[in-house]
């Protein structure tokens, strides 16, 4: 087996890369790929993780995605990059939106995977895989979108006055000052109880470990400053039901939502806004609240698998 990601226990049925780097408009991208050791010709349709954006959070949020994947004798290969910003990509000091990304993942796929995938993004990183569908839809088989954010939310634009105003506060000293507070782990803790998992337990060492570790240098600030500002806020609601790729919607039962615009949504309600728009939607509840991937993890990776057998993999052409 080659070097694995440091603290990610791994069965000895998958191979998984040392860090690999490719270069997009002159940036270092950093990226990991999960290999069956058996792999066939016909192992599947490969996955592409696209990670949230927060304190600390990289591509090592996937981690224990990955290691129950495998666990559970699933065979398609995982591709597992860090965007920029994050991780251990370049960390340019700029503002960012789903468009940037999307286009940084699109030259991935055509430039490293060279294949069709099926998109699996957290939470409100769903506007970078709406952008990476509308630039390259010939490369993607299907999505699944975990906890994505509340429909009110999805489809109700910032104003742009607002953006750069909040985007002005964070670039200033007050900002640095905020992300040094937002990167200590008292915090991280609290912020995780009370916004992102449904049981308290399940912040653990593992966890805040991860993220105090993503936040140590002071340039990750920016990504997350960029999402903060709301720069991803836009309506995307004709975007959506523009997908016609198979998208399995999963929402767990205590799914919440920072922003005010969608606190009164149930779970259900959720689901059910999505199918609606989705020409080729399919949902489900499971137990969790906003990070299924890490909190239920072995719950998130079964409905996953069930819908990801389920697409086809022949016929894939291969685009550019």
């Amino acid at each position: 087996m080659q070097s694995v990601s440091e603290n990610l226990m791994i069965t000895e049925n998958v191979a998984v890369s040392p860090t690999q780097f490719y270069t997009w408009k002159n940036y270092r991208c950093a990226y990991e790929v999960y290999n069956p050791i058996n792999q066939t010709t016909d192992n599947g349709i490969p996955l592409l993780l696209i990670h949230p954006i927060g304190v600390g959070l990289s591509r090592k949020f996937w981690d224990r995605f990955c290691r129950e994947w495998y666990e559970k004798d699933c065979q398609n290969s995982i591709y597992n990059p860090d965007l920029l910003g994050c991780g251990e990509s370049d960390m340019p000091p700029v503002a960012y939106n789903p468009t940037d990304w999307a286009e940084q993942l699109q030259h991935f796929l055509q430039t490293v995977v060279q294949k069709p995938v099926i998109v699996v993004v957290q939470g409100a990183l769903l506007p970078v895989a709406i952008e990476l569908v509308r630039l390259q839809s010939n490369f993607v088989r299907g999505l699944v979108l975990a906890g994505p954010p509340a429909w009110a939310v999805i489809t109700k634009p910032s104003k742009g006055l607002k953006q750069k105003i909040v985007w002005n506060l964070l670039e200033s000293p007050f900002g640095s000052a905020f992300y040094r507070y937002a990167r200590r782990p008292q915090f991280l803790d609290s912020f995780s109880i009370r916004q992102l998992f449904a049981d308290e337990d399940s912040v653990d060492e593992e966890w805040l470990d991860t993220l105090v570790k993503g936040a140590v240098n002071p340039d990750s600030r920016y990504a997350v400053f960029s999402f903060l500002a709301g720069f991803w806020r836009q309506n995307y609601q004709d975007a959506i039901a523009s997908i016609t790729q198979p998208t399995l919607v999963v929402v767990g039962d205590t799914a919440s939502s920072i922003s005010q615009s969608g606190k009164g949504e149930t779970p259900d309600e959720r689901i059910a806004d999505y199918l609606k728009s989705l020409p080729n939607g399919h949902g489900v509840k499971i137990s969790g609240r906003n990070v299924l991937p890490y909190e239920s993890t072995a719950k998130f990776v079964t409905v996953v698998a069930d819908f990801v057998k389920d697409i086809p993999p022949t016929g894939l052409n291969q685009g550019s």
